[in-house]
């Protein structure tokens, strides 16, 4: 008898744990559609700053040629159009007063495409391939003779559901070319 019980209360537990979960389940891909839906009407709202058609080769190598001649550094946002958090940046950017400024008196900027229309598997690969390692956005900076001097996680930048202002500041007066 007091195996029957014991298997019946272990049945039981199961049998509401079970339950319990399929219900939180239930929740969470509620919430994860939900989640979904409100991502996608965001980026239908923001600016898309990648060009699948772009010749990244060539713009690269201009935005280079102007760093130099302006004493800059590059900075490459690396992503897509695709990537909320690519978009959710490049607006926090623009909209963010304080960082536009360090970013247009610092440096040339460039958005370089990876995506399955255009993967520039080329250039990334040149870079190190970052995105296979951090994911997207990651930004690459140049000095401005166009050597690679520093990869970025973007990780590591966001607080919250946005973007540090502190740590974008410190990264970006970080890798600033050093003004003589």
């Amino acid at each position: 008898m007091r195996k029957s019980v014991k298997k019946l209360l272990f049945v039981g537990g199961v049998l509401l744990f079970s339950l319990t979960n399929a219900q939180t389940t239930e929740l969470t891909k509620e919430q994860i559609e939900a989640k979904k839906k409100a991502a996608a009407e965001e980026k239908a709202k923001l600016p898309k700053p990648y060009h699948p058609e772009a010749n990244a080769e060539l713009d690269i190598k201009n935005a280079v040629k102007l760093a130099k001649k302006e004493h800059k550094n590059v900075v490459i946002q690396a992503g897509g159009n695709w990537c909320i958090w690519c978009l959710r940046f490049n607006n926090y950017l623009q909209q963010t007063p304080e960082l536009k400024q360090i970013v247009d008196n610092n440096y040339i900027y460039y958005h370089l495409n990876w995506s399955p229309e255009n993967k520039n598997e080329k250039i990334f690969t040149s870079y190190g391939n970052p995105g296979e390692k951090f994911g997207y956005p990651v930004f690459i900076i140049l000095d401005e003779n166009g050597k690679q001097i520093h990869t970025q996680d973007s990780a590591v930048l966001e607080e919250g559901s946005g973007y540090s202002l502190e740590k974008v500041k410190d990264f970006f007066n970080t890798w600033k070319p050093k003004k003589s």
